[in-house]
């Protein structure tokens, strides 16, 4: 299950307020070189809700929730407990319609949560609209960026066009930042495998080959993943 992430303002660098006078392309640059500069997939997501509150003229809170095919929904970063919260109210079965639309639609809107009844538990936490925006899709899973207001109505269709073009630059900058963690940890792997190689070749006098071929066999009698038996092997030669 993916790691669940609170984002603290304090983390972040001091962004220029977004008024009628700051160009909305230097806007969006800015955003865009914070959330690039982030190194992986989480941090990414935790600067975009951060972001997303600040660039949306009518958000108060934002976040970040995984959607299955089996109706399960996740939270996996929100800018404060208010929006947890909202997150983590509609799983399994009583997930909200409105998200149901997600699957087929990058946008969904909900104007008002009190004269909607699929907004209610939204109501409750003082949350009257909701803009979410999808950042990824496929066939078993969404990965949605919501903002939420505390006012009914609040995201218009400039709001729209506006959230679509920043989780545009989020979606680029989460591939990423999911490539340099994919990349990073082939290189882990790959010298962790090496280092085990090295050991059974000392210790079972072997050469190279024939000691690759043994861990690839042990792991398959094992059923565990080489890199974890490599790992288990390392850290029992480093304990002797």
């Amino acid at each position: 299950m993916p790691k669940r992430f609170v984002v603290a303002a304090s983390e972040f660098p001091v962004l220029p307020p977004f008024a009628a006078d700051f160009e909305l392309a230097e806007a969006l640059t800015v955003a865009a070189q914070q959330l690039h500069d982030t190194l992986t997939p989480q941090n990414t997501m935790r600067t975009a809700v951060r972001l997303a509150v600040h660039l949306l003229p009518a958000a108060d809170h934002a976040g970040i929730s995984v959607i299955e095919r089996t109706q399960h929904r996740r939270a996996v970063a929100w800018t404060d407990d208010v929006v947890r919260s909202a997150e983590s109210r509609h799983t399994g079965r009583d997930q909200a319609p409105y998200w149901e639309n997600l699957w087929t639609t990058p946008v969904v809107r909900l104007e008002d949560s009190e004269a909607d009844d699929s907004g209610t538990a939204l109501s409750e936490l003082g949350l009257r609209s909701a803009l979410a925006l999808r950042l990824r899709a496929d066939r078993r899973r969404l990965t949605v960026l919501t903002a939420y207001s505390r006012k009914p109505r609040a995201f218009d269709e400039a709001s729209t066009r506006l959230g679509r073009l920043f989780t545009a630059h989020v979606s680029l900058a989460l591939d990423s930042a999911t490539v340099r963690e994919q990349l990073t940890e082939a290189m882990r792997t790959r010298d962790l495998i090496g280092q085990a190689t090295g050991i059974l070749m000392e210790r079972m006098d072997m050469d190279a080959a024939e000691a690759f071929e043994s861990l690839v066999k042990a792991s398959q009698r094992e059923n565990i993943k080489l890199r974890d038996l490599a790992r288990r092997i390392v850290d029992a030669n480093n304990a002797t």
